[in-house]
């Protein structure tokens, strides 16, 4: 799973790892664990070995990729970079020696701009300071309910030129949530078969503590069967925000 991508606040994916664990509520209705489990009946390389049944899924063991290494460097124009739409980077069955890898390659290429998005939050803090920071890199943490907010204290001590939340699957009020030293949110509903429905007073209360704070706000989807199921409207408008990415004679 690289180049071009549909996610909207991205513009292309890079798997340097894939497969993942479950380990919390967001992660119930995985569409990376049923994407795997349809790429390994395709064939795909990348998708063949099966994760634990109770956590995970077929095609969605933990598998780094060190051919993958050097996927952004073959790409000529500058991309915005989701790094692990098919993985957690900070997983702990992912080597710290490969994480490092990533961080050099995207130290290394910065032309581009990477996001990377993260459950494990405590190991992101514990290993922030043996990471090399490029102002390329974007750091992010999924915050999709009230009793995970301590992701976003553990995201700020991270010396990531860029901070930002994923509140997505939004599955309830986020009523304490703190944005200091956080430059952006992205908030969506959750989408799928057995998809959880969103509030628009949740999305509405995130929304309005970003203009509070001028933190970014970027509104996905409201979710439904499919992703675009409801649309992606709030309030009569989209949300669109986006750090500002500064130019490569600046980084």
């Amino acid at each position: 799973m690289a180049g071009r991508s549909s996610i909207e606040w991205t513009e292309a994916t890079w798997n340097p790892t894939t497969g993942c664990d479950r380990v919390a509520s967001g992660c119930d209705n995985c569409y990376a664990l049923t994407l795997a489990k349809r790429l390994k009946a395709m064939g795909a390389e990348k998708y063949q070995n099966d994760g634990d049944p109770r956590t995970s899924g077929p095609g969605f063991d933990v598998t780094i990729h060190p051919q993958a290494l050097d996927i952004p460097r073959k790409w000529k124009s500058p991309r915005l970079v989701f790094v692990n739409s098919m993985s957690d980077l900070f997983h702990a069955r992912v080597p710290k020696d490969f994480i490092t890898q990533v961080f050099t390659v995207m130290a290394e290429t910065p032309q581009h701009t990477y996001q990377i998005l993260t459950k494990r939050s405590l190991r992101l803090a514990r290993l922030a300071d043996q990471l090399p920071w490029p102002p390329n890199v974007w750091m992010g943490v999924s915050v999709e309910s009230a009793d995970v907010l301590e992701r976003v204290d553990h995201l700020r001590r991270v010396p990531a030129a860029v901070r930002f939340l994923s509140c997505e699957p939004l599955l309830g009020p986020l009523a304490e949530l703190d944005l200091a030293a956080i430059d952006w949110v992205i908030a969506g509903g959750e989408s799928g078969h057995e998809h959880r429905p969103m509030q628009v007073e949740w999305v509405r209360q995130i929304r309005d503590v970003c203009q509070q704070t001028s933190t970014a706000f970027f509104f996905k989807q409201w979710g439904g069967r499919t992703p675009k199921a409801n649309g992606r409207l709030l309030d009569g408008r989209t949300w669109d925000e986006k750090p500002e990415i500064p130019l490569l004679a600046e980084r």
